[in-house]
């Protein structure tokens, strides 16, 4: 704690992160104080400038554009920290498995994730985002939910997103299993799948910590990315992604409708990335750098 708190850009980054999280899941209240409802369509009230009624203006629609944006970010941080997540656990099973195992397993898990690595990330997305889910059989009634679209990005980014994590986890796998204390507890009669759960995965969850806080801010980028080509979060759900796809024929007619999603994309992604390297320098302990 203490070289995280030296950490200025981390420290900044995290205060940052409990703002605007502190912000989307208190915006049923603000809503409510503001008297503001992010899906009332008023066509009077177009492209109108901030205001007591309305404090960041309308958008196209007359919608209120902080309730939006506010909606917007419950969507786009719970797709990204519900992709990160689910990508390192994939992540941290196949390179558990493949550093404790070794031989065939490590060998046919490590040609998997090069094969995963190996593919154009953007493109697959988009080919995997574009496909029909009515062809896998899926029931129309949770296809036609509003949140098909949001598990849909999360089921395809941590599909795909998994492999530094699984690299990392082998990596330190491979080396913690030849350290003394796991050599110990072989030779006490301890079974693998002790020696795995209680010495070897809580001694690289640092690592794993740190590349799923980094992560956080990329799948954000891919769900923005997706949104924006019209294959992410569908509407009426908002996000920052969709947002500035509303935004993109309107970008001279109303700035500020692809500003704030954008300045909210860019804010989160760079307090992310700081988070991740203040807990990086923090839970290294041959860290020698004392601030930033």
């Amino acid at each position: 704690m203490r070289r995280f708190w030296r950490h200025r850009l981390a420290v900044g980054g995290a205060l940052t992160l409990a703002a605007l999280t502190a912000l989307v899941l208190l915006a049923p209240v603000i809503e409510r104080m503001l008297d503001l409802d992010p899906e009332a369509i008023n066509l009077f009230a177009r492209f109108a400038p901030p205001s007591a009624a309305h404090p960041l203006g309308t958008d196209e629609l007359g919608r209120d554009l902080l309730a939006r944006l506010l909606r917007g970010g419950q969507v786009s941080l719970a797709v990204g920290l519900a992709a990160a997540l689910a990508a390192a656990i994939i992540g941290t099973t196949v390179g558990l498995f493949a550093g404790t195992r070794g031989g065939w397993m490590d060998a046919l898990l490590m040609r998997l994730t090069d094969g995963v690595i190996s593919l154009p990330l953007l493109p697959l997305l988009i080919v995997l985002a574009a496909l029909d889910p009515t062809k896998l059989g899926l029931g129309t009634a949770w296809l036609t939910s509003e949140q098909a679209s949001l598990h849909r990005i999360v089921l395809i980014v941590a599909l795909v997103g998994w492999t530094t994590v699984a690299r990392l986890v082998r990596g330190a796998a491979l080396a913690l299993r030849e350290r003394e204390f796991v050599l110990a507890a072989h030779a006490l009669g301890a079974s693998q799948s002790r020696i795995v759960l209680r010495h070897i995965l809580p001694n690289l969850l640092s690592p794993v910590i740190v590349a799923t806080t980094l992560s956080v801010g990329n799948v954000i980028l891919l769900e923005s990315v997706l949104s924006f080509l019209g294959l992410g979060i569908q509407p009426p759900v908002p996000s920052w992604g969709n947002m500035l796809t509303n935004a993109q024929e309107l970008v001279w007619e109303s700035p500020a409708l692809a500003l704030w999603p954008g300045a909210l994309i860019f804010v989160t992604v760079i307090a992310f990335n700081f988070l991740g390297d203040g807990l990086q320098d923090a839970l290294d302990p041959r860290a020698t750098q004392k601030s930033r």
